[in-house]
């Protein structure tokens, strides 16, 4: 059954043709054999008509069946009144309980236009309202969730990465800097380092004059830049429009950065590599990450695009900060893992006796550190690497059930710990003779997390300062 707004712009198109023939309805009821009074439900998209009907009303105002059908509105003023009804008809509009206002021939389009703008305005400020750390929390579940189902694998942006890359000459190896510098020559656009970026952005894309503007090309090892300026490319090929919601926003960024690691790792390239290391008995991260130039956390990412879709092997990743908290994770393996009330995981403080918490306290941290951990979900096997940023220690690990561990380096391993979370006995709840000395007689002082209390930023580009920049846009524009 069409929707109601397209029957809505059905109609608008009828009367649109029916006008511009100087037909009333009366007149075209005649030719079509149907009363007016029917053909007016028919325009005001309250009965969807048979196409016999249809076909009969495109002949009689001089059109096809095919332009009646369009999804386009036929003229500026259909738009507005389209927009209108779609406006009215919306769940935050109902619910203040005013009626709807009915955009007759006598309201000026200026009259409709300041209806509409009340409408956005209301719109944006339910979206503003409803931009809470618990709806980002429910959005990126959701995204995690889709995910998951499809094995974290997008068949067509793996397409089209092999084609730009093919298109741009790149054969094999580490992409470099100057292949990504031709892939945005031939999208129309040239990469400009520059050291006064907005603060509150990544990367910025002049759409008017075709430049992508990066931070400073000196930044050591350059692996983020390639990256950068691929997701910018990436919002252009995958025709991103502004996001309307923060869960557009999640999807997009999860789109550019996926297309990304295409570019870096391609498919083809990554799943013969891995392919012959899992035929080795040899898979590991460090080995698929030298391969392609990039970084440990990149690379056991990337595993989770193909491991599964192409060898079989299901696997969880955890990025895990210094304290405990999951910062990043994907799993189809079944590994328990946190989390709260929504279903979210991330944030939450993972299992102390799990390999990507255990890897802190080891001496050596320039190899990958092996685990084998026994859970209520049964025995699973991991590797993990620490490193470093200003924020802190974090960890990145890449992990499979028992029986998958044969097909990787490390699994000789004779480090076994036991969890049985979310037992509170495992990890969080201390030993009952260190309880009795100390319960009642200590009194810590709790560390506030001022985020708690901080709503999601605002605007299309969730934390992007929008004078921040038109401003850097202004200052860098050609003369």
């Amino acid at each position: 059954m069409p929707s109601a707004l397209e029957l809505s712009t059905l109609g608008h198109r009828i009367r649109h043709h029916r006008t511009a023939r100087g037909l009333t309805l009366d007149e075209l009821g005649a030719i079509v054999a149907v009363a007016g009074s029917q053909l007016s439900l028919i325009e005001n998209g309250k009965r969807e008509p048979k196409l016999s009907l249809l076909q009969a009303i495109a002949t009689a105002v001089g059109t096809d069946v095919t332009d009646l059908l369009s999804p386009e509105p036929p003229s500026r003023r259909a738009a507005l009144e389209l927009e209108l009804e779609r406006s009215q008809s919306s769940p935050v509009f109902r619910r203040l309980g005013i009626p709807p206002v009915k955009a007759g021939k006598t309201m000026p389009d200026e009259t409709l236009e300041a209806v509409l703008g009340l409408h956005r305005e209301l719109q944006r400020r339910d979206r503003e309202a409803s931009a809470t750390p618990e709806e980002a929390r429910r959005a990126n579940t959701e995204l995690r969730r889709r995910m998951r189902e499809r094995h974290n694998y997008l068949p067509d942006i793996e397409q089209l990465a092999e084609k730009q890359l093919r298109a741009a000459g790149h054969g094999t190896g580490a992409l470099t800097h100057r292949t990504v510098s031709i892939m945005a020559s031939q999208l129309g656009f040239e990469l400009i380092y520059v050291s006064d970026l907005p603060h509150s952005a990544r990367s910025v894309t002049d759409l008017e004059n075709g430049r992508i503007y990066l931070p400073p090309a000196s930044i050591p090892g350059g692996h983020g830049l390639r990256s950068m300026a691929l997701q910018a490319m990436a919002h252009r090929l995958l025709a991103h429009a502004a996001p309307t919601d923060y869960a557009d926003f999640l999807q997009q960024r999860l789109e550019i950065n996926y297309y990304a690691a295409c570019c870096l790792m391609p498919e083809t390239a990554s799943v013969a590599f891995l392919t012959q290391a899992k035929k080795d008995r040899n898979l590991a991260v460090e080995d698929f990450r030298d391969a392609f130039g990039v970084t440990h956390e990149a690379a056991g990412m990337r595993m989770t695009n193909l491991l599964t879709e192409r060898l079989d092997i299901r696997l969880h990743f955890l990025r895990v900060s210094g304290s405990g908290a999951i910062t990043r994770v994907y799993e189809n393996d079944e590994l328990p893992l946190p989390m709260d009330v929504t279903g979210s995981v991330e944030g939450q403080v993972v299992c102390r006796r799990f390999g990507a918490r255990s890897a802190f306290a080891q001496q050596n941290r320039t190899t990958e550190y092996h685990q084998y951990t026994d859970t209520p979900a049964g025995t699973f096997w991991c590797s993990s690497q620490t490193g470093a940023t200003g924020d802190g220690e974090f960890s990145v690990t890449v992990g499979v059930p028992f029986d998958d561990a044969r097909w990787f380096r490390g699994r000789d391993t004779a480090i076994r710990n036991v969890s049985t979370c979310p037992d509170p006995a495992c990890c969080r709840r201390p030993p009952a003779e260190v309880t009795d000395r100390w319960e009642g007689k200590a009194w810590p002082s709790a560390r506030v997390h001022m985020q708690l209390f901080s709503p999601l930023p605002s605007g299309a580009f969730p934390g992007v300062d929008d004078n921040e920049v038109y401003d850097f846009l202004d200052r860098h524009a050609p003369a």
